[in-house]
């Protein structure tokens, strides 16, 4: 995408969200919240989980949250067994102002404090000063570079002198994610721990309509994947769950890189949120 299309983009998504309030959309939990029969099962497999970790690496274990919906679940699921794992964040400069308020909702639920690792501020101003407050609309390279310097970084500063981290991360997500385990290690060597990995979007929303979790508002708006402001947009009927992030790049692989490894997407499954019963619920965004 050219310089000049980035104002078209921003005009797209306004548009969108425009006519979302003119037509507001029942809440999220209405929509998706759904038992399934492997429900029950799947939290004490979760909260077994979170309990090992726990115990395994005292003090050298965190929550990584982007806190998304599924993020809010593990938040909740620690917060209920009290479990020393802290909770912390990547405060990127460009997050929605209802992710930010999100924080603090959580601090005063759960009686916590959310760490917030933001970008090194000289490397942001150089960054904008050389390429523009937008420069991810212009080529994948630059985006990635955004990202990089907004995510990655502060990710590894976040991570700095622990041994294991905690994501909320499920195989229906995308067609990169269909082969995500519960356990593996990333690239430094660290233990990653994915509890949720074979929870549906149902399950997420069930567990947070039993435990009236709170949650981001624009889930309400049909934004099951919620990244930085200019960076994502509300999906519509039969779209992917991961379109409306960098929706103007190729639609084959949409992550940032915190989240990289080698598995390539799969073909030969319908991938994510397109098989995923959380669609059949959706009005077309207009």
């Amino acid at each position: 995408m050219s310089r000049s299309a980035a104002p078209q983009a921003n005009s797209a998504v306004r548009s969108t969200e425009a006519a979302q309030m003119r037509n507001p959309a029942p809440p999220a939990v209405t929509l998706y919240a759904r038992e399934n029969p492997e429900f029950g099962e799947r939290v004490a497999h979760a909260t077994a989980l979170l309990q090992s970790v726990s115990s395994e690496f005292p003090g050298r274990v965190v929550l990584a949250s982007s806190l998304g919906a599924e993020d809010m679940v593990l938040i909740d699921m620690i917060s209920r067994q009290r479990l020393p794992i802290p909770v912390a964040t990547l405060d990127t400069g460009r997050l929605h102002a209802q992710t930010l308020a999100l924080i603090e909702r959580s601090e005063r639920r759960y009686a916590l404090s959310i760490e917030r690792h933001a970008p090194r501020a000289e490397a942001v101003i150089t960054f904008v000063d050389r390429e523009g407050a937008d420069a991810m609309y212009r080529s994948v390279e630059l985006r990635k570079a955004c990202c990089a310097l907004r995510k990655l970084e502060p990710l590894q500063r976040l991570l700095a002198g622990r041994e294991a981290w905690i994501t909320g991360l499920r195989r229906d997500q995308s067609g990169t994610r269909l082969d995500v385990p519960f356990r593996e290690h990333d690239a430094d060597g660290r233990v990653k721990l994915n509890p949720l990995a074979d929870w549906r979007w149902s399950d997420v929303w069930h567990y947070i309509a039993v435990h009236q979790v709170p949650y981001n508002p624009l889930h309400d708006a049909h934004m099951p994947s919620i990244g930085c402001e200019p960076c994502t947009r509300a999906i519509s009927l039969g779209e992917d769950f991961r379109a409306g992030r960098w929706w103007w790049e190729d639609q084959s692989a949409k992550e940032c890189g915190l989240h990289f490894n080698d598995r390539s997407p799969r073909t030969d499954v319908e991938p994510s949120a397109t098989a995923d019963d959380h669609l059949h619920h959706l009005a077309p965004a207009a």
